[in-house]
């Protein structure tokens, strides 16, 4: 039985100390010198103290432990991660708008039209470095007279990318760090220059310094000597003397003091006469007692003024590169954003050296893309080839140091019948440009087209079984000379093929024939003195030239423009006048029409602060009429506008008023419109009075057969931020009939949190119409928004 109980004793006994083993973990090494770490299961063990560790896991799992010594300081800061960067981010807004009308206006008459419409703008950013942006459009309606239009486009600009390097800048401090560094160390100079200047100070003008100047005037006049002990009784005596400024220089930290000497040392007469022969200075050799300190503190004196002028200098000069250090930012972006070209714009942050964050990855070639469509697009190009041609397909331009750009789809719609559904033929453009130099600077383009377009002959009779070949192409050769700062000079020359009718043994790169040849020259100018800014353009078009910015109309046509912008009184008046010759064509013209009409045109714009602004123009207007036929007539003639508003406050209440006087320079017989001769007079006057907005409006139209007055009252209501109801009533007089007519007008606004906001509108009114009489025309709008 002893025997069992030994057995099992000494089994106990090992299972104890191997489940103690199991429990005590393996010694781990410690902070070099501290020796090993001994971890048990509720705490670790030492051999040195004042160390401490942390115990650390990362993300993978590894657990390690970090020593923290008791005599260092340790940066306990928290930092959140950095937030994560989506994929995609998008901005934009949705929208969709019926109108309806009970009656059109000249020169079109239809009757109860509706129209639907959907549009949305989207702006995405792609990891927030690369912008771009969709837009959408759709229309519908039950007119037969205006087709159905649908177009979708998505663009990358580099000015959108510019734009969000901008906003970066403007969030980003990073580039700061150099100089705020060095205006650290600029005001570490000046505090140390502070310290020194004040010390100085405070030792000319303590008691005891001025005690012993007095004394030292008295020795001087009456012989008597210094009661204050002096530098040389405390050394005797083994109590620290009182340091020179030299000294407090030496010491380390300390602002230093050249030029200045050492204060002499002055023991007392029995001092010196108890150790006479004992003491010696074998450093300095003293003046006479009763000037030596004298002499040193006019010395100190004069290092005291010497100090605060330069310590004037110092504090002016860093303050003044504080100023700058906040404007830098500012001054930086401007400087940027003054670019004339993507050449300046990477010199420019290249010198910043910016980091990724705010440049991303491949920005040069970024730049470098002018733009990129696909969908509707515009293919804008120079004068002579494509100049602001909506297309449906895609275009690009590229312009490192040399350019490329293409531009292919068919043409979308054509000048002033992109509403009207004719019917027209379908038509497309195909083109393609390149050349060396900067669009922007000196550059020579190259660009050839092609396409099919009715360009000519559009209201000439034809052979009904004729098939007309409308296939265009062209060669043109641009080029741009930058000749000074704020004056260039642009010409083109180009070739294109025949029209139809003249096609028969002519080639198109034929040098005896010019009649298919055009050229232009612009210049443009800016005169900094006096703010002038110059633009002219002439143009010569043969009678055979054709392409995608004018219309051939079967003649040769000479077209010349001259424009000059003056600004007057520090910019406060405006004034913009031109003169222009056979610029204002159309399709609409007959085939072999010339006109030598020259259009004059003058406008003038006054600001003065807390005055009205006053606008004044006179300038050529046009108006389209569909003619029985099917055909087409264009009337031009001359128009006067004159515009006067001011926003004001008068008791605490803000108030804006308007009025508007237009003058019609024409005649019935050369327009059907109704308003011929017409002097119209408009005055608007608004009223914010806290959550209402009152509005009313005055106006008349004055000819030579009758006049037509009018006016009307809106009150606004804002009910909460989400809801505001507002209506109106108006009232028509016609003088001829005497007719009198009330009219009424409603509108209501309703913002639905996480919806958008839905506005209606409601409208009964009248117009003018056939045999002198009021039409009346009723309208009403419901449009849905949301903006994200």
């Amino acid at each position: 039985m002893k025997s069992l109980y030994l057995i099992l004793f000494f089994l106990t006994a090992g299972s104890l100390l191997t489940y103690a083993q199991l429990q005590r973990s393996t010694s781990l090494p410690g902070a070099p010198g501290k020796g090993p770490i001994v971890a048990f299961p509720r705490g670790i063990r030492q051999s040195s103290g004042e160390v401490s560790y942390l115990l650390a896991i990362d993300t993978a799992g590894n657990i390690n432990l970090l020593p923290l010594h008791a005599n260092q300081r340790y940066d306990t800061a928290r930092r959140p991660y950095p937030a994560r960067k989506p994929f995609l981010k998008v901005h934009g807004n949705v929208m969709y708008d019926y109108y309806y009308q009970s009656g059109l206006d000249t020169p079109y008459q239809q009757k109860d039209i509706y129209q639907h419409t959907v549009q949305t703008y989207l702006d995405l950013t792609i990891r927030e470095q690369y912008p771009v942006r969709v837009a959408f459009t759709t229309a519908r309606g039950n007119s037969t007279l205006f087709r159905d239009i649908t177009g979708i486009n998505m663009q990358y600009t580099n000015r959108d990318f510019k734009n969000l390097l901008y906003d970066k800048l403007q969030n980003w401090d990073g580039y700061q760090v150099g100089e705020l560094q060095r205006l650290q160390l600029e005001k570490n100079r000046l505090n140390a220059k502070s310290l020194e200047f004040y010390q100085l100070k405070d030792w000319l003008s303590s008691p005891a310094q001025l005690q012993r100047l007095v004394e030292a005037k008295e020795r001087k006049l009456y012989g008597r000597k210094d009661t204050l002990p002096g530098i040389g009784f405390d050394s005797l005596f083994r109590r620290p003397a009182m340091p020179s400024m030299g000294d407090i220089s030496s010491k380390p930290g300390k602002p230093s003091m050249p030029g200045i000497p050492s204060l002499p040392e002055m023991p007392s007469l029995d001092i010196l006469l108890r150790y006479k022969g004992h003491l010696r200075d074998s450093t300095v050799n003293h003046p006479p007692a009763d000037t030596s300190f004298e002499n040193y503190y006019a010395a100190r004196q004069h290092q005291l003024d010497t100090l605060q002028e330069r310590l004037r200098i110092m504090d002016s000069t860093y303050h003044v590169h504080e100023a700058q250090m906040a404007n830098l930012k500012g001054n930086i972006i401007e400087k940027l954003m003054s670019s004339k070209n993507n050449q300046e714009l990477n010199q420019h942050l290249n010198e910043l050296n910016l980091p990724d964050t705010v440049l991303p990855k491949g920005y040069k070639t970024l730049l470098a893309i002018r733009s990129i469509g696909l969908g509707r697009t515009l293919a804008d190009y120079s004068e002579l080839t494509a100049k602001g041609i909506s297309i449906t397909g895609v275009q690009a331009e590229f312009n490192p140091s040399y350019y490329v750009a293409v531009a292919a789809g068919t043409i979308d719609y054509r000048f002033r019948n992109y509403v009207v559904n004719s019917g027209a033929p379908s038509q497309y453009l195909a083109l393609i440009r390149g050349g060396y130099g900067m669009k922007e600077g000196n550059h020579l383009f190259f660009t050839y087209y092609m396409g099919k377009k009715q360009l000519y002959n559009l209201n000439a009779s034809a052979d009904s079984a004729s098939k007309p070949n409308y296939h265009i192409q062209g060669l043109a050769l641009e080029g741009r000379w930058q000749i000074a700062k704020n004056t260039y000079m642009t010409g083109e020359i180009a070739k294109s093929s025949y029209p139809y009718y003249q096609q028969s043994g002519h080639s198109m790169l034929s040098m005896i024939d010019h009649s298919n040849e055009a050229w232009s020259m612009s210049a443009n100018s800016l005169i900094t003195q006096t703010g002038t800014k110059l633009a002219a353009v002439y143009k010569v078009m043969g009678a055979g030239f054709q392409s995608f910015s004018l219309y051939t109309t079967g003649s040769k046509q000479i077209a010349w423009t001259v424009r000059v912008d003056q600004p007057f009184f520090k910019q406060q008046l405006l004034v913009t006048a031109s003169v222009r010759r056979n610029d204002y064509t159309s399709q609409y013209q007959q085939a072999d029409y010339k006109s030598n009409t020259i259009f004059k045109s003058i406008q003038a714009t006054l600001r003065i602060k807390h005055y009205p602004v006053l606008s004044v123009g006179y300038y050529p207007s046009s108006q389209l009429t569909k003619l029985s036929d099917g055909t087409y007539m264009e009337s031009t003639f001359y128009t006067m506008v004159g515009t006067l508003s001011h926003f004001y406050k008068v008791h605490h209440v803000m108030m804006n008023t308007m009025l508007s006087y237009t003058r019609f320079y024409n005649k019935q017989d050369d327009s059907s419109f109704v308003y011929y001769n017409t002097k119209n007079l408009l005055l608007n006057h608004t009223m914010f009075l806290g959550k209402f907005t009152i509005q009313g409006t005055g106006q008349a139209a004055m000819n030579g057969d009758y006049d037509l007055y009018g006016g009307d009252g809106n009150v606004l209501y804002k009910v909460k931020s989400w809801l505001d109801i507002g209506g109106g009533i108006k009232y028509s007089y016609q003088t001829v009939y005497e007719l009198r007519n009330v009219g009424y007008t409603g509108t209501m606004r309703v913002a639905i949190p996480y919806m958008g906001q839905i506005e209606l509108m409601a409208d009964k009114g009248f117009i003018p119409g056939a045999e002198r009489r009021l039409v009346s025309n009723n309208t009403g709008r419901i449009t849905y928004t949301k903006t994200f």
